[in-house]
């Protein structure tokens, strides 16, 4: 029961919309940083394959840069993808419930129930581990975008999807620096009304 209430908090306070990003235990903390004025450093990433690399990034850039806001998020993949992922973890906990409660799909349809659904309602157990594993490969494949893009200030500086490759520090510092004394120039420039 004291799960369940859980469940229904985190579930509403999820369609609220209060619940906060979190790359690498470090929480997203939008509303504190409205306020400040630095460069804004954001990172979209495929969380599944680069959340280290994008921690040590951070670690380094604000350490370099302690002026500059880092943020980091999810880089969606397209909505047919997002879709089927949700398709499949939603079929997978309707197959694991009905082989474990040993109800016959195929029955309802007036079919003949193939060989493989005999065998999983022999090996119960290792036809649900089967049904989870695939599923959830197949799931996280759909999920998965390899995608590690950088803007700075909404400008980009860095694609993956690109490029083809992560930047190295180096690259990523140099970079930095470079729009760092561009954005330092452009404001000494004296703007003129016309």
């Amino acid at each position: 029961m004291r799960l369940l209430l859980l469940l229904l908090v985190a579930a509403s306070a999820v369609a609220r919309g209060e619940a906060s990003a979190n790359l690498g235990g470090v929480p997203s903390k939008r509303l504190k940083m409205q306020y400040a004025t630095g460069p804004l450093l954001k990172f979209q990433i495929c969380v599944s394959g680069y959340r280290r690399v994008f921690e040590e990034y951070m670690r380094v850039i604000s350490q370099r840069y302690p002026d500059i806001r880092i943020e980091g998020e999810n880089y969606l993949p397209q909505p047919i993808y997002r879709h089927i992922a949700s398709f499949l973890s939603i079929f997978k906990l309707v197959l694991i419930g009905l082989i474990i409660v040993g109800k016959d799909p195929f029955a309802f349809f007036g079919m003949q129930a193939p060989s493989i659904w005999q065998w999983g309602q022999e090996n119960k157990v290792y036809a649900c581990m089967m049904v989870f594993f695939l599923s959830n490969m197949i799931e996280n494949q759909c999920m998965s975008t390899g995608a590690f893009e950088i803007t700075l200030n909404d400008v980009p500086v860095w694609s993956k999807l690109e490029s083809g490759h992560l930047p190295s520090m180096q690259q990523l510092v140099q970079i930095l620096d470079n729009e760092m004394k561009l954005n330092v120039h452009m404001d000494s420039i004296p703007h003129h009304r016309s």
